[in-house]
């Protein structure tokens, strides 16, 4: 607890001007033992909230002193990052998500038997990316894992590296998703290019989005955030190997999330999807950024999809499958400007893989912001 020293001045900005509650010890002298007791209280308070707004976002957990009359109270407060998009983008209720989740992977048949590593997924709005997805999550189905790492892009925020989640949770209508505490620190301490920001996930989706499926099959793992700010190679290699060292003997499954090529008619997105499902198909992450250098439209989480494909194969990953290709206008009917998305799969595979492709959703729901 940082407590604001009798006589200190605390400054409010660059400036220096000066707070205006200093507090000098002659001032208590005679005054009553209660209202004594209150005041040192308040102080504490200060310093506390003073501690908070300088920590800024380094902060995840803090110990807070409420007082109430002579009574006071520690309270240890996690930080548990609200839905974003609940009730827009995917159902608002518990009941709601677990149908729409079950309808989605229902329609998933296709089986991939062996040792699972890593995931590609899709982030849009789970009317449009839920049918893709969940060819991707079924594979949760009969295998456990610890932890479940998930890296995406960053929609709103700019910023150099990748911005982690140390502790807490991310809420849904499932409940709270609990961060692996001691796996983020692992991941951030093998690399300088993660750390925290959490103004990078506080309106994020492409993470939120995966959290259903994750809840719904794993429900017992725990998770980390991974945020992607610039996505250029350095970065995107960097995580890699982070992840790499910081996974090495755990049971844990990475998770890329992205979309492909974005609001080209639908001839044209195939053709540019076409070849980020060669490279990934190919087990090629070096091969994948150099099509990302020369045209980062590709994939909004070609980064993420590097990191996750360079770190899957160096814990062992032999074998890339994809399972899935489809384009928004499949769902709204609308082929003039389409999202395209892909669900793939990276581990030691056994026998042929199912190359059964299920009956296309029909479900149409309007709001290019979801695409």
């Amino acid at each position: 607890m940082f407590i604001i020293p009798l006589g200190f001045v605390a400054r409010d900005d660059v400036r220096g001007r000066g707070h205006s509650g200093r507090i000098d010890l002659p001032h208590l002298i005679g005054v009553g033992e209660k209202v004594a007791e209150l005041l040192c209280k308040e102080i504490q308070l200060r310093g506390l909230e003073l501690e908070i707004r300088e920590g800024g976002d380094r902060l995840d957990f803090f110990s807070c002193e409420c007082c109430r009359h002579d009574k006071l109270y520690n309270v240890r407060m996690a930080t548990i990052r609200p839905a974003a998009v609940a009730g827009s983008w995917y159902p608002g209720s518990a009941q709601g998500l677990a149908a729409a989740v079950d309808r989605y992977l229902a329609r998933a048949t296709r089986e991939v038997p062996g040792d699972l590593v890593a995931l590609i997924a899709p982030h849009a709005g789970l009317k449009y990316s839920g049918p893709v997805a969940a060819h991707a999550y079924r594979l949760l189905r009969h295998r456990r894992f610890d932890v479940v790492i998930l890296v995406g892009p960053s929609h709103f925020v700019g910023f150099d590296g990748v911005a982690v989640v140390r502790a807490g949770g991310f809420e849904t209508p499932f409940g709270v998703a609990p961060i692996d505490a001691d796996v983020a620190e692992a991941i951030a301490a093998a690399t300088p290019v993660v750390r925290e920001h959490d103004a990078a996930h506080r309106r994020e989706h492409s993470l939120e989005m995966q959290l259903p499926f994750v809840q719904r099959l794993a429900p017992t793992a725990s998770i980390v955030p991974l945020v992607m700010g610039y996505q250029t190679a350095d970065t995107a290699f960097a995580l890699g190997e982070a992840l790499t060292r910081a996974l090495v003997g755990r049971r844990a499954l990475v998770v890329a999330s992205t979309d492909l090529s974005h609001y080209h008619d639908q001839a044209t997105a195939a053709r540019l999807d076409a070849v980020v499902l060669d490279r990934v198909s190919h087990f090629d992450a070096d091969g994948l950024q150099d099509v990302l250098d020369r045209r980062p439209d590709h994939a909004c989480g070609g980064g993420p999809t590097v990191a996750v494909m360079r770190a899957a194969k160096a814990l062992g990953a032999r074998d890339a499958v994809v399972l899935e290709r489809a384009d928004s206008g499949d769902v709204s009917g609308d082929k003039s400007a389409v999202v395209g998305y892909m669900a793939a799969a990276f581990g030691n595979f056994e026998g042929k893989l199912s190359t059964t492709k299920d009956t296309e959703d029909t479900e149409v729901q309007t709001g290019r912001d979801q695409v």
